[in-house]
């Protein structure tokens, strides 16, 4: 009874709010849970001898983890900026590489001593792996649950967290820490993104600070980065023929920033209903109450945090477009084929790139695993939400951005694509 009162206590004292040390308590138990995501299923197969790695000297386990977890060697991005655990292996001669797809990320050091893995899990959020980049009869992907959560537990919302961040980078690729950063999504001004990345495009009159290098320790108040714009290939700024590929995409950029928080979205709100039923079963029990029964106050923080991801699943507050974005690699051609699409021909991986991001303004993410094992209270706040705001019902200015044609095509899409939504939107 002690412990539940103290929970009662921190229910009543923390309100909604998630601190960072609940994730590694129940029900979520981050540290000590077992993951089950597309990393766990790969080195079930290799320990079970069913697949073996192909190791190369230039690149490790990089191209055989690529191929077996079907990520597009087109989704490269070239980060040079010291924000990684391998930072002495990273300078602006020497990025780091990250490559995508749906359920996973991989970072990727030129001589480095391991690969980096974030995947995000079901059940647990986030989960970060590393793997040695030595020649071993049975490579493990080893889980990191201390060195990478000192950078990637989010302490505004208390999650393990994936960061794109954008800084100011000195020539050897330090941040410039009096210069600040900008951690950015899908609503950051483009004028405040890809500081310390490479970024291959071309995006007309817009600006932003890639390829740029400060010479001095400090941020000018006339910077400009009239040299880093509208690039199309970096052999003056590193060693392309180094790496898979020689280009860092603009298109996948914006992806990633895109997917990275929407997948933060979906922990949050994950964990948020996690402990608010698990904070009800506390005042049930106190209560003599039903099990299972959420209170006016534990319900109003599952409707909160699924509300935030409904905002971020429809790109409320997105930065439009003043010039049409075009990447250089076939990222643009690759992304859009791994998604479903409706008897029309019509998929929400389909790009815009001329006013916004994606033609279907609403995240493809909605068809993920992750999304999937989003608890049913949460998970059925989302789909009614979205029903309300795809038949017109929901006219709230957040949603001004969704034209009644967006709105139809987005629900007639969902509709013959997405399974698992509620017989009401049949209807």
């Amino acid at each position: 009874m002690r412990s539940r009162t103290l929970i009662l206590i921190a229910i009543l004292a923390c309100g909604s709010q998630v601190l960072a040390e609940d994730f590694d308590q129940p029900p979520i138990n981050y540290s000590t849970g077992r993951p089950d995501n597309i990393v766990t299923l790969l080195q079930k197969r290799m320990d079970a001898g069913e697949l073996e790695l192909a190791f190369t000297d230039e690149h490790g386990y990089l191209p055989a983890v690529l191929k077996e977890l079907k990520v597009p060697v087109s989704s490269q991005m070239l980060v040079f900026s010291k924000t990684s655990m391998q930072r002495d292996r990273i300078s602006p001669r020497t990025p780091r590489a990250v490559y995508f797809n749906d359920e996973v990320y991989l970072g990727f050091c030129r001589l480095g001593e391991v690969m980096e893995v974030a995947v995000p899990d079901a059940k647990l959020g986030t989960v970060f792996y590393t793997l040695n980049q030595e020649p071993a009869a049975r490579p493990r992907f080893q889980r990191q649950t201390d060195h990478c959560l000192a950078c990637h537990v989010s302490r505004h919302q208390g999650i393990p967290a994936l960061v794109v961040r954008s800084v100011y980078p000195d020539r050897d690729g330090n941040p410039i820490l009096s210069g600040g950063s900008f951690r950015t999504d899908h609503s950051s001004p483009l004028k405040e993104r890809w500081g310390g990345w490479y970024v291959t495009g071309t995006h007309g009159r817009q600006t932003h600070l890639g390829n740029l290098i400060l010479s001095k320790r400090s941020v000018p108040d006339d910077l400009t980065n009239d040299a880093g714009l509208n690039v199309t290939d970096l052999k003056t700024r590193t060693d392309p023929g180094a790496y898979l590929s020689p280009l860092s995409d603009l298109v996948a950029l914006m992806v990633l920033e895109h997917q990275a928080e929407m997948h933060n979205r979906i922990t949050a709100a994950n964990y948020q209903t996690q402990l608010a039923h698990r904070d009800a079963d506390v005042i049930n029990e106190l209560d003599n109450a039903l099990k299972g029964r959420l209170t006016e106050s534990t319900a109003r923080r599952v409707d909160a945090a699924a509300e935030q991801l409904v905002k971020y699943l429809l790109f409320c507050d997105e930065v439009r477009l003043t010039d049409p974005i075009t990447g250089t690699s076939d990222f643009t051609d690759d992304f859009p084929k791994a998604g479903p699409r409706d008897p029309k021909g019509r998929s929400l991986r389909d790009f815009d790139l001329a006013t916004r991001l994606f033609k279907y303004p609403c995240s493809y993410l909605i068809y993920s695993p992750v999304f999937d094992g989003l608890p049913a209270s949460v998970r059925g706040y989302v789909y009614r939400r979205l029903w309300e705001v795809l038949t017109g019902k929901e006219t709230g200015k957040e949603y001004a951005h969704l034209s009644t044609a967006d709105r139809q095509a987005i629900r007639e899409i969902l509709l013959d694509t997405k399974s698992g939504l509620p017989e009401y939107w049949k209807h």
